[in-house]
């Protein structure tokens, strides 16, 4: 059965892979991003393989624009039945120059070095909002066509961060770990009303935002990098590919009876002690 699909976010490469695999499936699709270049790119893709897309601009940290945006989609699309909270994303301001702090640091006056209490409250705070306001406003928005609806639900996207905090990013990870908390209180919030809410967890996927950070100019990876794969027992990143099959699961009829779980697709990397 075909649904009206609205993925956040949906210009970056991994919800755009999402957003394909959802079209191939019959879904309708709107792709959202604050980027119209990006998500216009998207909705053509799918169009040219016989898919149903349309694109829409929309900053999911303000509520008028995405009510302009459910606006087009109901016009174009019909009433959303999965809403895919795809928007997130760090920020150097809310993120530490060594994994550690040592005494030495506070001495380091470095231009661009910060320890933890360099830390800017604005990039914190920048990195919670889109991270977990970014969520929480698509889904005031869109989630109002689904009421006493069947087969309707709410995709969020955590991390593994959620789980145990990785190193450095201190607003990312705790921005993820509200993330997981809001999938389960949303879910059993909305679990009269027969919307459903999950999460996907990814491990250490290689995209535009962390690219730099995982691997050097020529491909090779940086310590950071090297760090993860030791980490991961599958000896790899993940593809976006990876994220298909869970978020085809956790959107169809099959799982009516999900609500509320939070899956790892990680490589194994939450399993593992290191020893």
């Amino acid at each position: 059965m075909s649904k009206v699909v609205v993925v956040t976010g949906a210009g970056g490469v991994l919800c755009s892979t999402l957003a394909k695999a959802l079209a191939k499936e019959g879904h309708k699709i709107a792709v959202l991003d604050l980027r119209i270049d990006a998500a216009n790119k998207v909705a053509e893709e799918i169009n040219s393989e016989g898919g149903t897309a349309i694109a829409v601009a929309a900053n999911v940290l303000e509520k008028a624009s995405l009510d302009a945006a459910k606006l087009a989609v109901n016009n174009s699309l019909g009433a959303c039945d999965i809403l895919v909270n795809g928007a997130g994303g760090n920020h150097p301001l809310g993120t530490t120059s060594n994994p550690h702090l040592l005494e030495k640091d506070l001495l380091n006056n470095s231009e661009g070095f910060k320890t933890f209490f360099d830390l800017d409250p604005k990039g914190i705070e920048f990195v919670f909002n889109l991270n977990f306001i970014g969520t929480l406003l698509p889904t005031q928005v869109f989630a109002k066509d689904m009421v006493g609806r069947d087969g309707c639900s709410v995709l969020n996207i955590s991390s593994m961060n959620a789980y145990t905090p990785l190193t450095k990013i201190p607003a990312y990870s705790g921005a993820k770990a509200a993330i997981s908390n809001f999938t389960q209180w949303l879910a059993v919030h909305f679990s009269k009303v027969g919307i459903r809410v999950n999460a996907l967890a990814p491990g250490f996927f290689l995209t535009n935002q962390n690219r730099t950070l995982l691997t050097n100019e020529d491909g090779s990876l940086t310590q950071r990098g090297q760090q993860i794969i030791d980490q991961t027992p599958m000896g790899r990143y993940g593809k976006p590919e990876d994220l298909v099959s869970s978020t085809l699961y956790l959107c169809n009829d099959s799982s009516s009876f999900v609500t509320g779980i939070v899956i790892p697709i990680d490589g194994g990397f939450s399993a593992y002690s290191g020893i």
